[in-house]
Order: C-alpha cells, then sequence, then structure tokens
C-alpha cells in the first residue's frame, strides 16, 4: 500500500504544476489580450483591476483545493505508517513469543 502513497504525492506535486502553469498561462493570456485591445486607458485598467481579481479568486480557489488535498494525503500517509508500525509491533510479539516457546 506504501507505494500507492507515493504515487498520490507524486500525482499532487504534478497537479499542482499543471495548475500553476495554467494560472500563468491564464495571466499571461489576459494581459496580452488587454495591451493590444482598442480601448480607453481607463476602460483597460477597469479590466485590468476586474481581472486581477477574478485570477485572485481562481487562484485563493485553486491554493484551497491543493491545501485540502495535501491534508487528505498526510492524514493518509499518517494511518499507513500507524498501520505500518502495528504490523511491526505484532511480527515483533510474535517473534518474542516464539523464541521463548
Amino acid at each position: 500500500m506504501i507505494p500507492r502513497l507515493f504515487s498520490d504525492k507524486e500525482n499532487a506535486m504534478s497537479s499542482i504544476k499543471i495548475w500553476a502553469a495554467f494560472a500563468v498561462g491564464v495571466a499571461a493570456g489576459a494581459c496580452v489580450a488587454l495591451l493590444y485591445a482598442p480601448q480607453s486607458g481607463e476602460a483597460t485598467r477597469r479590466q485590468i483591476r476586474e481581472t486581477a481579481e477574478g485570477a485572485e479568486k481562481y487562484v485563493r480557489d485553486a491554493a484551497g483545493k491543493v491545501r485540502d488535498k495535501a491534508e487528505d494525503l498526510h492524514e493518509r500517509a499518517h494511518d499507513y505508517v500507524k498501520r505500518g508500525r502495528d504490523v511491526v509491533d505484532d511480527l515483533v510479539e510474535s517473534a518474542r513469543k516464539a523464541v521463548k516457546a
């Protein structure tokens, strides 16, 4: 079961990298689009502000999801370690009994 934990961790890290790259790409694309848009400076600044606010909300939501996933992985890792310790303790106890017998 432990190898699966590592693959989940690797998948979580890949997801983080993908979402971060996506957010950067969205922000860069929005900036380029705004710079080439034929509108007044005031309208462009308002649009930049609104886009930044939307991007901030998106990044906060994504960060919350990543945090939730990390907490889940942490709990699962803790459970795996506890189960592993229990198995080792049982094996040690069985070995002690076998040696005494």
